[in-house]
């Protein structure tokens, strides 16, 4: 116990006799947090906003007009047979004409239009609108399915932002870590240099490598863990006030944006193990150099 309470005790002497480096590494890894957090939360969110659209987003498939009502209404299993289909809805004839006539305000156009010259179709609803484009030839080849009517252009766009955000997000994560151990192990030399022959004379009666690196190990952990436990709190803020603004202008009308209190907990947890890793292994690394004696 005295051994490891001596060791504890150095690791949180060192944060405080060098308290501008030891602050500039909190700040580092707040800053680093911070921006990760906030492309990932982007992220996260439009990932939700597309899964919403997906369960919304549909395609039509007509029916071919000399197939009789009895196999129409068969072809539904045939549909939902199709791998990135999750649901088809029946509309018949007469349901399409009501469609259109609430759609459009003079619905006197259709007095003398008859049923009979609309098609009985399926409304489609997909998984992944990724797979808009397949899932629409898959369809096509059904037989009984004349025509299928789909938004490509718009699923493409969908999927084109989600994927630039998600490659863009994960690229800034990686940079940004690697920048967060170097920075966090150049701060942690700079209390090293000052010990240096402290070290060798620990090295010379007999300390091990283990006992002389723990020390700066609990300092990287420590400034790690406070680093991530101020960012949290800074990422919570931001997030809430760029929510707020988002929801109390036109675009809340249009989409709708994750509370904070759903993500808290793997927000606070990532955090937590990212700020602790980095200031882990930046502790590590620095010390390595010193143990070679």
């Amino acid at each position: 116990m005295n051994k490891l309470n001596y060791l504890i005790s150095e690791g949180f002497k060192s944060i405080f006799t060098h308290g501008f480096m030891s602050f500039a590494s909190v700040t580092i890894i707040i800053a680093c947090l911070t921006i990760m957090g906030s492309f990932s939360l982007l992220a996260v969110n439009i990932n939700d906003v597309i899964k919403k659209l997906e369960s919304e987003n549909e395609m039509l498939a007509f029916i071919d007009e000399t197939v009789p009502d009895e196999d129409a209404l068969a072809l539904a299993s045939k549909l939902e047979a199709v791998a990135n289909v999750s649901s088809v809805n029946f509309v018949s004839r007469e349901e399409a004409m009501e469609s259109f006539k609430d759609e459009y305000e003079n619905s006197s156009i259709f007095e003398e239009i008859e049923p009979t010259v609309f098609r009985h179709r399926y409304v489609v609803f997909l998984n992944d609108i990724g797979l808009m484009e397949d899932t629409k030839t898959q369809l096509e080849t059904i037989d009984g399915i004349a025509d299928v009517s789909a938004q490509l252009e718009i699923s493409k766009g969908f999927v084109t932002v989600r994927n630039i955000v998600s490659a863009v997000s994960l690229i800034l994560i990686v940079i940004l870590f690697v920048v967060s151990i170097f920075i966090m192990s150049n701060t942690i030399k700079l209390t090293t240099f000052g010990r240096r022959e402290e070290i060798a004379i620990m090295k010379m009666v007999g300390a091990t490598n283990s006992f002389i690196r723990t020390p700066f190990i609990i300092e990287g952990l420590v400034l790690g863990a406070l680093g991530a436990a101020f960012a949290f709190l800074i990422q919570w803020g931001i997030y809430t006030l760029i929510s707020d603004k988002i929801m109390t202008s036109i675009a809340g009308a249009y989409m709708n944006v994750i509370p904070f209190t759903a993500l808290m907990y793997p927000v606070g947890l990532v955090f937590l193990a990212v700020g602790v890793v980095v200031g882990m292994f930046g502790g590590s690394i620095a010390i390595r150099n010193y143990l070679k004696v």
